[in-house]
């Protein structure tokens, strides 16, 4: 009914109308539809229920999704899923905050918060989890990072190291 216009021009200030809006092409062929989707940098990007992304994504600053995303998304910034959000991506930001649904794996270098009706189908790695009560979370999580590694671990990594090594100069012995 109604089509959503941004435009940064004034208009024309000696004929008080407004300029025209400029139209960006729809993608012709297939191929450019899946290509890669750059948001411009500001400090909070929209993108409404009625946008759907086949692709990847990036921003910078902070993203409100409400629509659907499938694909990838990657930013140093914050992603925030709404309530009617639905996304089939692997996600790689500074931080996500999941209202809606999530299908695919969550990397963040800061925290994830997942809120009460939210639903995370996938892996998360994160500095920090939130999660509200009656959230869903289908998945494994390493959250933080470990202080410092059991001595049994550290034995274990110098033991395969060595035995990597002994592998490479065997391989590259000349049979006898």
């Amino acid at each position: 009914m109604f089509e959503k216009i941004i435009s940064k021009n004034t208009g024309d200030a000696a004929s008080g109308l407004p300029s025209a809006p400029h139209v960006e092409p729809a993608p012709t062929s297939g191929t450019e539809a899946n290509q890669l989707v750059a948001i411009s940098a500001g400090k909070r990007n929209v993108l409404g229920s009625d946008v759907e992304i086949e692709g990847e994504v990036r921003f910078q600053g902070d993203l409100i999704v409400d629509g659907k995303i499938e694909g990838r998304i990657v930013s140093e910034g914050s992603l925030t899923i709404g309530e009617s959000a639905h996304i089939k991506a692997e996600i790689q930001c500074d931080s996500v905050i999941v209202q809606g649904r999530v299908e695919g794996n969550i990397t963040v270098t800061d925290r994830v918060e997942i809120f009460a009706l939210a639903e995370v189908t996938g892996d998360i790695r994160a500095g920090a989890l939130s999660m509200e009560a009656g959230a869903v979370f289908v998945g494994a999580s390493a959250i933080g990072t470990p202080r410092n590694q059991p001595m049994e671990v550290n034995q274990t990594l110098k033991l395969e190291e060595k035995k990597a090594e002994v592998l490479a100069e065997s391989a590259k012995a000349p049979a006898a």
